[in-house]
């Protein structure tokens, strides 16, 4: 297992990088395997089977990631598509919870189905658990807040356990939270993570999970030659051959972006995830400690300070803007001394 320092070789940003949250920088590894990738299509020897072994490891690692089996993992390339499953699957006239604050991908898809009477609820993300009761059919929330980092109050354990107490279904999109924060994707019914952030993965490449006991409520809207039980004897003619697990609601893959995504996902599970939450937190912590701002639980930090992002820029510190504060996020390439530029170029 390799330790952080030696992790952090595999990266290599240019100036200080503070934005995984809107991209991940990727690791050598998934950097040369992408080149050996395209030089084999460039020079003719790419089979598209010979693709598959990619697909069933990053399926693997990724079920390895979140607690939970490959075969309830289905592979896609964005969140929205995995919402729009879900909310198909909806009757009419059902209701959902969720909070006012969180990305469109969980939200539009939901909101998409009003001419179905599907009904759209939001609350602040701080009073969201406590506003899931009966009337309630399925709360859909992101586990971290893609604008501030925030995560669910209670915790993801409290959203399930009252979600469970009133019978109602559960959508988290991990995406800001898979790769440095625990996740246990078996206390949701469904459960979507991008791998373009926090994964460090060629944007592209998605996962979705279903229970196996939600899974015939999946509409198989995309299916296509890869979702079928035996793919490569599936693409050509009737009748409709699906594959029984999860695989039943594969999106055929962007074949590169798979190549980028497996070294990735493989660097994150040979360092482990505990260790990496305790080094992105504890980044974060420091820089909030350095601004005055109490210790927090992410490791997303939010600024809401006048010519911030551009003192940042000014520094060389490349950071985002998000509901009007500076994002900052720290990963495994980061360092304190990264904690100490961004400090300095806020005047703290």
């Amino acid at each position: 297992m390799p330790s952080l320092a030696t992790a952090r070789r595999e990266f290599e940003p240019a100036g200080v990088y503070v934005n995984t949250a809107s991209i991940g920088l990727p690791p050598r590894r998934g950097v040369d395997a992408l080149r050996d990738a395209i030089e084999t299509w460039r020079t003719g020897r790419a089979e598209a089977a010979g693709y598959d072994v990619l697909i069933d490891r990053a399926r693997q690692r990724f079920a390895g990631l979140v607690g939970t089996t490959a075969d309830r993992v289905f592979v896609g390339n964005q969140v929205s598509t995995f919402t729009a499953l879900v909310a198909s699957a909806l009757p009419g006239g059902a209701s959902v919870l969720a909070a006012e604050e969180d990305f469109t991908s969980v939200l539009f898809p939901f909101m998409a189905h009003a001419d179905r009477g599907v009904r759209v609820r939001t609350v602040p993300l701080a009073d969201l658990v406590g506003a899931i009761g009966p009337d309630v059919d399925l709360v859909a929330v992101s586990a971290v807040q893609s604008a501030d980092g925030r995560l669910v109050p209670g915790g993801l354990d409290g959203l399930a356990a009252a979600a469970a107490r009133d019978g109602c279904l559960t959508y988290v999109d991990a995406t800001q939270a898979v790769g440095w924060l625990p996740f246990d994707a078996e206390r949701f019914d469904f459960v979507s993570c991008a791998a373009y952030k926090w994964l460090v993965s060629p944007r592209g490449t998605a996962f979705g999970v279903v229970r196996p006991e939600r899974l015939g409520m999946l509409r198989p809207l995309y299916a296509g030659w890869y979702a079928g039980d035996d793919p490569w004897a599936a693409i050509y003619g009737p009748p409709l051959r699906l594959a029984k697990d999860a695989r039943r609601l594969d999106i055929s893959p962007a074949w590169l972006s798979w190549a980028g995504t497996v070294p990735a996902l493989d660097l994150l599970a040979e360092v482990g995830v505990p260790a990496i939450h305790r080094h992105d937190v504890g980044l974060a912590d420091a820089l909030r400690a350095r601004l005055g701002l109490p210790p927090g639980d992410s490791a997303i930090v939010s600024v809401a300070a006048t010519g911030a992002l551009e003192r940042l820029q000014a520094a060389g510190i490349r950071a985002s803007v998000r509901a009007g504060a500076v994002r900052v996020s720290f990963h495994l390439h980061n360092t304190e001394a990264d904690v100490d530029a961004v400090a300095r170029a806020l005047g703290r």
